[in-house]
């Protein structure tokens, strides 16, 4: 026992201690400001693949609704490695550097706003058909639909898939400490695979498991408080 304190492993992890709180805040920030971004983007672009079908509210040229799931489907079949990398360039010019916590957010945006795009699309599509039809028999504009029948009816729905993404967002994050993208995930990297430091990266691992047990359970909590069937 005294061989194992007195080990490198230990040393590294009593010395990296007063960083772990730190890198927790850093991937906590990162995953939360990355969704709330791609909710701004992805969510009008979901609500337009639905409305903007041929049959929808408010149908749109067919080349632009082709152009927005060409887009979208192009987007995410490109693995996060690969699209973290190409987007270096992008972070530098918006954020001034590809190095950091900040720079980060830029490829997490990218990736994962096509991502929730999908999920609010696969969420309005479960609204009855019905709702939808006596709300236009009632002279409801398509905007009205979208933000007083459709969002609201999709609440529940759209809340669980924003938890999905939200945990997803959270294991990109993670990644992006390949490129020194701060948190826990560069604290990982940097001594599990670079120093073979094993001790310290379950730690990090262990934090991110509770970060997503965290984001599950307030994200399921929220739903059900959504769903006004379970409140009646």
């Amino acid at each position: 026992m005294s061989a194992f304190f007195a080990s490198d492993e230990w040393l590294t992890l009593v010395d990296n201690l007063p960083n772990l709180p730190f890198a927790t805040w850093e991937t906590f920030y990162a995953t939360v400001l990355s969704t709330l971004l791609a909710m701004v983007i992805g969510l009008p672009l979901g609500v337009l693949l639905v409305v903007g079908e041929k049959d929808g509210i408010l149908p749109l040229p067919r080349w632009l609704m082709a152009v927005i799931n060409t887009v979208i489907n192009l987007l995410r079949s490109v693995p996060f490695l690969i699209l973290m990398i190409a987007a270096i360039p992008l972070s530098r010019l918006i954020m001034g550097t590809s190095i950091g916590t900040l720079a980060s957010i830029v490829p997490l945006v990218v990736a994962s706003f096509p991502f929730v795009a999908r999920l609010v699309e696969t969420s309005l599509r479960e609204v009855d058909g019905g709702v939808i039809e006596a709300a236009q028999s009632m002279g409801a504009t398509p905007f009205q639909i979208i933000s007083r029948v459709m969002v609201p009816e999709s609440l529940p729905s759209l809340v669980a898939n924003v938890t999905i993404a939200l945990t997803t967002i959270l294991g990109y994050s993670a990644m992006a400490g390949i490129i020194g993208g701060g948190g826990l995930g560069q604290i990982a990297i940097n001594y599990g695979y670079y120093k073979y430091k094993y001790l310290i990266m379950v730690v990090a691992t262990v934090l991110l498991v509770i970060l997503v047990q965290v984001f599950q359970s307030v994200g399921t909590w929220l739903s059900v408080r959504c769903d006004k069937r379970l409140r009646r």
